[in-house]
C-alpha cells in the first residue's frame, strides 16, 4: 500500500471485547441499511455508481476472516430474519392497497416483495391475482405456475392457473388445474364449481366447430358467445365468433372484432388479418382481400382457411371477368354459361354473386327471354337489396312483359332510394301503364302492336268482325251468342278510336275512356261500322253470308 493511503481496520485488538462487539454490531447494521439503500435507489444511476463502489468495500470488510469468525452463522441468520421481514412488510402494504382495490400500487409492491424473496410462491400467488384483477391473465398466469412450481402443494396457485387458462380459452389445462386442487383437497366447492364451468366452454367449443363444418353460422356465433362470457380474453373464441358473423354478412361487426384484437392483442395475429380480409373479399373490395391473404400466408404458410379462400377469390374473379369478355364479344349464349359456372365457385360470397346473377339477367333480356332474366334479377336483389341496378332491369323486364304492378313496385323501391328525375319519370310511366292496362285494350281485342299502320287496323278489323259477327252464331248456345255480341261489340269500340287519330293519340296517353268525346262508347253502332266495309247490301242481297248468315240491308240490335 502506498503511502498516504488509509487502511481499514478490520482486525479487532486482543482486549476490550465489549466494546468491540457494540461497533461490530454498529458495522453490521449499517452493512445491511446500506444493501437496502442499494437495492430500492437503482433508479439514480450516477449515486448507484458511486454506492457499488461502496457496496464493494463494504464486501472486502465483511469477506475478512475476522469478520466472519466474529459473526459466524448468526449474522447470517440476522440477515435472513430482516430480509424476511422487510418482504412481509411490503406483502402485508400490497395486502391492504388490494382490499382497497388499488391494484397498480398492490402490483408494486408485491413485486417489490418478490425482489427480496423470490423463493416464496404466496408472493407470486398475490401478484397473480392482482393481475387478474387488472385482466392481464398472461403475467397472471406465469406467475400462478411458478408459484406451484415452489410449493407443488399450494393449492391457490393451482386456482389461479386455472383460471387465467380458463380467461385465455384454454378449457383443457384450466380443467386439469382444478382436477389437481381436487386431488389436494377433494371437497373444495371452488374448483367444483370451476370445473363444471370449463367442461361447459369445452362442450360448447366443440359445438361451434360442427356448426361450421354443417354452414350453421348463426348457432356458431350462439356458441361462441356462450364461452366469451366465460372467457373473455380469448382472442381465438372472438375471431371465431368474427369470422362467423362475416359468413352471416355482418361485416361491420366482424371487422370491429378483428380490429380490435390487432390494435389490443396483437398486431401481427394471423386469424385476425384472414377475418378482416374475407369481409373485404365479401364486400367485393378484391384487392384490398388479396393483399391480406397474402399476408396471412406469409405470417402463416399452413393457414388453412386463407388458402382455400384466396384461391376461391382468384378462380371467381377470373371466371367473372371471363364471361364479361364474351358478353363484350357478342358471344351472349357462351357468357351464361361462363356466369352460371362462376355461381357455383362460391355460394358464401353474396355480393359478387349478385353481379353475377345481374350479369346473367341482362344477358337473358338481350336474348329476349325474359322470364329467365326477371328470376335472375330476383336471386340478385335477394342477395343484396340496395342493388338498383337490379331492381331497374326486373323492373324494364315485367314491363316489358305486361307485367305493371310489379313495375310499378320496383320501380317505387328504385325512386325510394336514389329520389332521381329519370327514376321518377320511369315511376310515372309505369302507373301509367298500369292505369292504361285496367282498361279494354283496343290493341289486343283487334290483334295488332301499338305501332299498326291505318291499314293494319282496318285489315284487323275486317278479319274479326267476320268472324265475331252475332249473324254468324244464330244457330250457337245463348251464352255463345251472348259473347260473339259483346265481342263484337267490342271491334266497334277499338275501331273507332283507334281510327281516329286524335281520340287514338289521348288513349294511348292514358286518358279514361269516359273522358274521351262522346262519353262513352254507348253511341257507338257497331252495325254502322260494319256496314261502312261491307255495305249495306253485303252478301247479295238477301243471300248474306255464303251458306246462309247475313241478309240484305240487315241491321242487329244490341241489347
Amino acid at each position: 500500500m502506498s503511502s498516504g493511503e488509509t487502511e481499514m481496520e478490520v482486525n479487532p485488538p486482543a482486549g476490550g471485547g465489549k466494546e468491540k462487539t457494540e461497533q461490530l454490531s454498529d458495522q453490521i447494521i449499517q452493512y445491511i441499511s446500506f444493501i437496502s439503500m442499494v437495492k430500492f435507489c437503482t433508479h439514480a444511476s450516477a449515486r448507484f455508481k458511486e454506492n457499488c463502489g461502496k457496496l464493494q468495500l463494504w464486501h472486502e470488510v465483511f469477506s475478512n476472516s475476522i469478520f466472519s469468525h466474529a459473526l459466524g452463522k448468526n449474522m447470517h441468520k440476522e440477515v435472513s430474519e430482516r430480509t424476511n421481514i422487510d418482504a412481509e412488510r411490503k406483502k402485508n402494504e400490497g395486502n391492504t392497497f388490494y382490499k382497497n382495490k388499488e391494484y397498480t400500487d398492490a402490483l408494486k409492491c408485491y413485486s417489490e416483495a418478490i425482489d427480496i424473496c423470490p423463493t416464496c410462491a404466496a408472493y407470486y400467488g398475490n401478484r397473480a391475482a392482482t393481475y387478474i384483477m387488472l385482466n392481464k391473465y398472461r403475467e397472471a398466469l406465469e406467475d400462478a405456475r411458478q408459484s406451484v412450481r415452489l410449493d407443488q402443494q399450494f393449492v391457490k396457485g393451482y386456482l389461479r392457473a386455472g383460471k387465467c387458462q380458463l380467461a385465455l380459452g384454454e378449457a383443457s389445462a384450466a380443467s386439469n388445474c382444478y382436477r389437481k386442487v381436487l386431488d389436494l383437497e377433494p371437497n373444495n366447492s371452488t374448483a367444483k364449481a370451476d370445473l363444471e364451468v370449463a367442461e361447459n366452454v369445452q362442450k360448447f367449443d366443440d359445438m361451434a366447430e360442427g356448426d361450421f363444418q354443417k354452414g350453421d353460422y348463426r348457432r356458431a356465433v350462439y356458441c361462441m358467445d356462450q364461452c366469451l362470457q366465460k372467457c373473455p380474453a380469448c382472442s381465438r373464441f372472438k375471431l371465431r365468433k368474427g369470422e362467423a358473423l362475416a359468413m352471416l354478412g355482418r361485416y361491420q361487426e366482424a371487422q370491429e372484432i378483428a380490429n380490435d384484437v390487432l390494435q389490443r392483442e396483437d398486431s401481427m395475429n394471423s386469424d385476425a388479418i384472414y377475418v378482416r380480409g374475407l369481409c373485404l373479399y365479401y364486400q367485393d373490395s378484391i384487392d384490398k382481400a388479396f393483399q391480406h391473404f397474402q399476408q396471412v400466408l406469409r405470417l402463416a404458410p399452413d393457414h388453412v382457411k386463407a388458402k382455400e379462400v384466396y384461391r376461391k377469390a382468384k378462380a371467381l374473379t377470373a371466371k367473372k371477368e371471363e364471361g364479361n369478355q364474351e358478353f363484350r364479344s357478342g358471344n351472349l349464349n357462351k357468357a351464361i354459361e361462363i356466369y352460371t359456372e362462376a355461381l357455383s365457385i362460391d355460394p358464401n360470397n353474396k355480393f359478387t354473386n349478385s353481379k353475377l346473377y345481374f350479369n346473367r339477367a341482362t344477358v337473358s333480356s338481350k336474348l329476349n327471354k325474359l322470364e329467365e332474366a326477371i328470376e335472375d334479377c330476383s336471386s340478385a336483389i335477394k342477395l343484396d337489396d340496395g342493388y338498383i341496378k337490379a331492381y331497374l332491369r326486373r323492373a324494364k323486364c315485367y314491363m316489358d312483359t305486361e307485367q305493371y304492378e310489379d313495375a310499378v313496385r320496383d320501380y317505387e323501391q328504385v325512386y325510394k332510394m336514389d329520389k332521381n328525375r329519370e327514376n321518377k319519370r320511369l315511376l310515372q310511366d309505369a302507373k301509367l301503364e298500369l292505369k292504361k292496362s285496367k282498361r279494354k285494350d283496343y290493341y289486343k281485342i283487334l290483334g295488332i302492336s301499338k305501332t299498326a299502320s291505318d291499314d293494319e287496323i282496318k285489315k284487323a278489323y275486317r278479319k274479326r268482325a267476320l268472324i265475331h259477327h252475332p249473324d254468324r252464331h244464330s244457330h250457337d248456345t245463348p251464352e255463345k251468342q251472348k259473347e260473339e255480341e259483346l265481342k263484337f261489340k267490342e271491334l266497334g269500340e277499338a275501331y273507332s278510336i283507334l281510327s281516329d287519330p286524335r281520340k287514338k293519340d289521348r288513349y294511348d296517353s292514358g286518358a279514361d275512356l269516359e273522358d274521351l268525346e262522346g262519353g262513352g262508347f254507348d253511341h257507338v253502332d257497331p252495325n254502322v261500322i260494319f256496314q261502312s266495309f261491307f255495305g249495306s247490301g253485303f252478301g247479295g242481297g238477301g243471300g248474306g253470308f255464303p251458306g246462309g248468315g247475313f241478309p240484305g240491308g240487315f241491321t242487329f240490335q244490341f241489347g
